[in-house]
């Protein structure tokens, strides 16, 4: 498997990975075109109507909660609107950890911390509960893809901005030929699959 993640050592784990390894690609589809002209989509909807596939992705992408002991060293895990919700909540519930959602303007009914980004495709403003991440506590950022990095940077700030400590950032998939991980810097990164 391509890419970048932790190894528990356990034998469902290892079950995970070698499913993932022969599966991963039948079940992500690519969409040209959509949402515009040039963008090809990365359809991740066959994999979530498959429960081994799905069950395969939460358990890695939960490793990276986790020190090498297999301990939970994060509080909170973060999912990005839309897509990071269905792969951010049960990662937080294999953790042990609370769900943060993190939405685009105005969908948040409290006080929030805003701040606008660029997307490979257009712009976006994302907002976050200000009670939502304690100050000191330790963040997981969780979405599907990490393109040119700007979703998951300023979801980095909005975490900051509560006081939050961002332990790290774990994706589905890494597109490569984007700047993700040079906008990311140095916060570590967990992607499932390379491309």
């Amino acid at each position: 498997m391509t890419g970048t993640h932790r190894a528990t050592g356990s034998g469902q784990a290892s079950l995970h990975d070698a499913y993932l390894e022969q599966h991963l690609d039948r079940l992500i589809r690519d969409i040209p075109d959509f949402p515009k002209p040039g963008v090809v989509f990365k359809d991740i909807t066959p994999l979530l109507a498959d429960h081994d596939g799905f069950s395969a992705v939460i358990d890695v992408l939960a490793r990276a909660g986790r020190d090498d002991g297999g301990n939970v060293v994060v509080d909170k895990v973060v999912g990005m609107e839309a897509r990071g919700f269905i792969l951010a909540a049960p990662v937080a519930l294999a953790l042990g950890a609370g769900f943060v959602p993190v939405r685009k303007a105005g969908k948040l009914p409290a006080d929030t911390h805003s701040v606008g980004y660029a997307l490979e495709y257009g712009e976006a403003t994302l907002e976050l509960h200000q009670d939502s991440v304690a100050p000191g506590e330790r963040v997981l950022l969780v979405d599907d893809v990490l393109a040119t990095g700007g979703t998951v940077a300023a979801t980095a700030e909005l975490v900051e901005a509560c006081g939050g400590v961002v332990h790290g950032v774990a994706v589905l998939m890494e597109l490569s030929f984007l700047p993700g991980r040079e906008t990311v810097g140095d916060v570590p990164v967990t992607a499932i699959r390379t491309v």
